[in-house]
């Protein structure tokens, strides 16, 4: 969800909390699987970014086109047609899947999704990422966030994933490219999506967690139809 920017999730500036190496990745969005409290500072300067409400409708600056960025899919090469500190978001559909109830909402930058079989989903965008990003390069930017949340995730660690980018509910959309963490810490499943859009500067970090294997891949299917990357509007 990723992040490097704003009102940082208990976050002591400069310094990372850990409850447990193995578990961090598992934990870094809401700390749900052992109740401890994990901080994800910014190597530049914190700011975490809402989730948005609506998905909105990207306009036109002289040289870069919005709309048409929007309305293509986002692979990771695709990422340098984005403009410079823009930043990136995610939408709140979640909050309007059957079973599905919001939580806590923008505290320290996260947003939390819950669902009545146990399963957590924890949301977050952040900007002011350029320390982490590798230019030109939104693979390696995302496998060196992953990293920086916790050194011991190798990029040979990392799936490919996809999301949607933008579009209505219901309807078909364009997809972005991510990479995909799956752990278990706590008895728990997890799975953590994140991209790192080196370019624009800013990322977006989803950790979905659930008690069993099952009911971990039908929450993963609600994230993929409801909770979207909405593409920067300028």
């Amino acid at each position: 969800m990723a992040t490097t920017s704003g009102t940082a999730p208990v976050v002591r500036h400069g310094q990372l909390a850990y409850c447990g190496r193995s578990a961090f990745l598992v934990l870094g969005m809401a700390a749900v699987l052992a109740g401890c409290s994990v901080g994800v500072p910014d190597p530049a300067a914190p700011q975490a970014i809402p989730a948005t409400p609506t998905l909105a409708t990207p306009t036109v600056t002289p040289g870069h086109d919005s709309a048409a960025i929007a309305a293509r899919d986002m692979p990771f090469a695709a990422g340098e047609g984005l403009a410079a500190g823009v930043v990136v978001q995610l939408s709140d559909g979640l909050r309007e899947a059957p079973g599905w109830t919001p939580g806590k909402q923008n505290v320290a930058g996260v947003s939390e999704y819950l669902k009545a079989d146990g399963c957590v989903v924890s949301a977050r965008v952040r900007a002011n990422q350029g320390a982490l990003a590798v230019a030109g390069d939104d693979k390696a930017s995302t496998e060196a966030l992953f990293q920086y949340l916790d050194p011991s995730i190798l990029p040979t660690f990392l799936l490919p994933g996809t999301l949607r980018w933008g579009g209505e509910t219901g309807k078909p959309a364009p997809s972005v490219e991510v990479l995909v963490f799956d752990a278990g810490a706590g008895g728990r499943s997890t799975a953590v999506y994140s991209r790192l859009f080196s370019k624009a500067g800013s990322s977006v970090y989803i950790s979905v967690s659930c008690p069993d294997a099952a009911s971990l891949a039908a929450a993963r299917a609600d994230v993929a139809a409801r909770l979207a990357v909405v593409p920067p509007s300028d």
